[in-house]
């Protein structure tokens, strides 16, 4: 019977300063809302960029690292001068030995969803008198297609006639520009131990990464090994896929302690893209909470209004037998009322704006602005709103309960 009188209470005192109450809710409305569309961006961004990332890099990659000379003689004494090699990178095949046996190890890992072979060759790609170095990837198209789904980003041609053609290749639309090179015209390439063959372009790529347009190609595994002079068993890298990319530096750590070839995962190998997407993360985010913050001081300051205004009701009830609990609970009752209404209000808000964004055109292969309703970043919002304006009204609610009434009388 009590909570009915309290919530009585609570929404006379409510209803009886409209003005105040409409305030404090848009300011929880704003707060939530700018708070969930800022994440959704955050997330959006990080999607897209892992999204554009991934077609054209492995979550995993396994290879030979290149090492320095070692000393000829281990230093065992230290009385003893150490014999040393000049201390330069070892010129030393880069192939992974029995490469069939590794991948198969791999594929049979639970977490593990596509293993593929790559050649990687250094070259120069030429037409007439104009001429681009890169890099071609030599692989099994279909694999290598299941890995990084290079046929979305085809602007002409199609991976799978690269089976059919063995001296086919598929180019970065940087290149085909630069060269003026057009979809079934021949290229010649220039391997770095001298190689020299005709090629048919059977494909255009674009990624979102002009340098990768403007050097990489792929052609079949068998074209990679003879542009290096190698038998058929040659392979530089073993490029991994496994179910969760987030969890690539913890399958990295346990893999290298099976091998004794370099693991790295896309992490490790995209240092700058990592720095990237924490710096949107806490930049995004100090600007979410502050918003927030501001709101929750904004409901803080109407409640603690409330309360010196009320100040005789509240000895009234106190009084009359009300304890301090039950005032808590009536000014906590006001708190909640207006952070569930502008919370309300803040989702509707944090729909409205992300619709709108998403509609914004900004061209390239996204074609538009890469965010999109993210369900439990709308639950987490909410969660948020209630917990901030809670610990918002609380403060002020306690020390109401603490009035005595007898000074209040006297007054």
């Amino acid at each position: 019977m009590r909570l009915n009188v309290d919530s009585d209470i609570a929404l006379t005192h409510l209803l009886t300063r409209k003005k105040q109450t409409m305030i404090a809710a848009l300011g929880v409305t704003v707060g939530i809302g700018i708070f969930i569309f800022m994440i959704s961006l955050v997330v959006g961004f990080n999607r897209y960029s892992d999204e554009a990332l991934f077609k054209a890099a492995p979550h995993l990659r396994i290879y030979k690292d290149d090492m320095l000379s070692q000393p000829l003689i281990p230093q065992s004494n230290s009385g003893y001068a150490t014999v040393i090699v000049n201390p330069k990178i070892t010129n030393v095949s880069n192939a992974l030995i029995n490469p069939e046996k590794i991948m198969a190890d791999l594929i049979k890992q639970e977490d593990v969803v596509t293993v593929a072979p790559q050649v990687s060759v250094n070259l120069f790609y030429n037409n007439g008198t104009s001429q681009i170095n890169g890099v071609a990837s030599g692989v099994n198209i279909l694999e290598a297609n299941a890995m990084f789904n290079i046929q979305s980003t085809m602007l002409a041609g199609d991976v799978r006639n690269l089976v059919a053609t063995p001296n086919g290749i598929l180019i970065g639309v940087g290149i085909a520009r630069k060269l003026n090179i057009q979809l079934h015209d021949n290229i010649n390439i220039t391997s770095s131990v001298g190689v020299v063959k005709v090629m048919k372009v059977e494909g255009i790529f674009k990624t979102s990464n002009s340098n990768i347009d403007l050097t990489k190609s792929y052609v079949n595994l068998a074209v990679s090994q003879q542009l290096l002079h190698q038998s058929s068993s040659f392979v530089t890298d073993i490029l991994v896929n496994i179910k969760d990319p987030d969890k690539a530096p913890e399958f990295s750590k346990r893999l290298q302690r099976v091998t004794i070839y370099k693991v790295e995962d896309w992490q490790a190998a995209n240092e700058q893209t990592m720095s990237s997407k924490k710096t949107r993360a806490v930049m995004f985010g100090a600007i979410s909470l502050a918003i927030l913050l501001v709101a929750a001081f904004g409901i803080y300051n109407i409640i603690n209004m409330t309360i010196k205004e009320k100040l005789n009701d509240i000895a009234i009830l106190k009084a009359t037998g009300f304890s301090g609990k039950d005032v808590i609970n009536i000014f906590i009752k006001e708190t909640l009322i207006m952070g569930f209404i502008g919370t309300l209000f803040g989702l509707l808000l944090a729909a409205g704006l992300i619709k709108v964004v998403s509609g914004i055109y900004i061209g390239g292969d996204r074609e538009y602005f890469p965010i999109g309703f993210e369900l439990s970043i709308f639950i987490a919002g909410a969660i948020i709103g209630m917990l901030v304006t809670l610990g918002a009204g609380y403060i002020p609610a306690l020390n109401a309960a603490k009035i005595d009434p007898i000074e209040i009388f006297r007054k």
